[in-house]
């Protein structure tokens, strides 16, 4: 049983491998995927498997796979400040790529149905935020995460700009999710085993696209309380961020603007060539279907017959790529917005807190 890709040793390997095979297509979703160590989201003793394109489940936690998320991540077309919801957050592994997308003006929510995964995705979340070397490169858009069964959303709750659903969505709940779209929003969802994305092109008019064939989950249907009457969700409020909020905001983007300028100062024209290393190519495996993993099915694309490269060409790229490391290593990362916070003069707890109190 394999994946639409071939596993990578590390993540920089495995986001290689779903751009060869096209399920990354832009410069966005490419740094999200990067800046977000998916390995970080599995429990410790099945991180060994955190770099293949495979579906994980361990109790309720699940990630899907990460060509699944590549289609999503594409398809929702993402852009800073837009609102986000995401039905059955799960671990919080999406919203937090999408969140690095949106920026700090953007809004992003997760509804999940089990509490024991809200936990975790909040474990998570607040590990990649004090200890990620990729926080800082980023404007953030922290997600929220709330209980209860998406079904059941509270009839007031506002509209969103990007709609997720990480479950099967039965034909007759087609209408309620269409619902929770702006005008010019887009829903991704898997419908009648079908990734599909359907735009809201005006108050009763839409476009809809079939990506690619799935089989989730279904939606777990809701139940009704003693009372006989449904248990409404209520979604975050849409907060105003504070003036001290906002300042950090602005002070942060101020020092970013000029380590970028004496960056391009340093390389001249701006045009710096980094040393890079000789990626190994890659072998895909021709397959016309599919990879069950817990209910969850997802379908590969056809490689091309040129891509069924020799074992000697593996070989001998390999030791030049071996070589090349030898003779080039790269220098360790510095995070320079880090060090010119600390070097300004302000108080301590002043620079703690523009670093969001971060551990490096």
């Amino acid at each position: 049983m394999g994946g639409a890709v071939s596993a990578g040793e590390d993540n920089d390997e495995l986001i290689d491998n779903l751009k060869e095979a096209q399920y990354i297509r832009t410069e966005l979703v490419e740094q999200a995927f990067r800046a977000i160590d998916r390995a970080d989201y599995y429990l410790e003793e099945f991180k060994e498997n955190a770099y293949k394109d495979l579906a994980w489940k361990h109790g309720n936690i699940h990630l899907s796979a990460p060509c699944i998320y590549s289609e999503v991540m594409e398809a929702l077309d993402l852009q800073p400040g837009l609102s986000f919801l995401n039905l059955g957050s799960g671990t919080g592994y999406l919203s937090s790529m999408v969140g690095l997308i949106l920026g700090p003006f953007g809004v992003n929510h997760g509804v999940e149905l089990h509490s024991d995964v809200i936990e975790y995705a909040k474990q998570k979340l607040d590990f990649f935020i004090r200890t990620s070397d990729s926080f800082d490169k980023f404007d953030f858009c922290e997600p929220s995460f709330v209980a209860g069964n998406c079904l059941e959303l509270s009839p007031g709750c506002s509209r969103y700009d990007r709609v997720y659903c990480g479950a099967g969505v039965r034909k007759e709940h087609e209408e309620y999710m269409k619902s929770l779209l702006k005008v010019g929003g887009v829903l991704v969802l898997p419908l009648e085993e079908k990734l599909t994305k359907i735009t809201r092109t005006g108050p009763s008019a839409w476009e809809t696209k079939k990506i690619l064939a799935v089989s989730f989950a279904p939606l777990v249907q809701p139940c009704r309380s003693e009372s006989g009457k449904s248990r409404l969700v209520q979604l975050p409020p849409l907060a105003v961020r504070s003036l001290q909020d906002l300042a950090r905001i602005a002070i942060r983007g101020t020092i970013k603007k000029i380590i970028h300028q004496e960056a391009l100062s340093k390389s001249g024209n701006g045009l710096k060539n980094t040393p890079r290393f000789k990626r190994r190519r890659i072998r895909r495996r021709q397959m016309e279907t599919i990879v069950f993993l817990d209910k969850e099915v997802f379908a590969s694309r056809i490689s091309n017959p040129s891509d069924d490269n020799s074992c000697e060409d593996l070989e001998e790229e390999h030791q030049e790529e071996d070589k090349t490391s030898l003779e080039t290593k790269p220098d360790p990362p510095v995070n320079v917005l880090r060090e010119k916070v600390l070097s300004l003069p302000l108080p301590d707890p002043l620079k703690y807190y523009l670093l969001y109190y971060r551990e490096k």
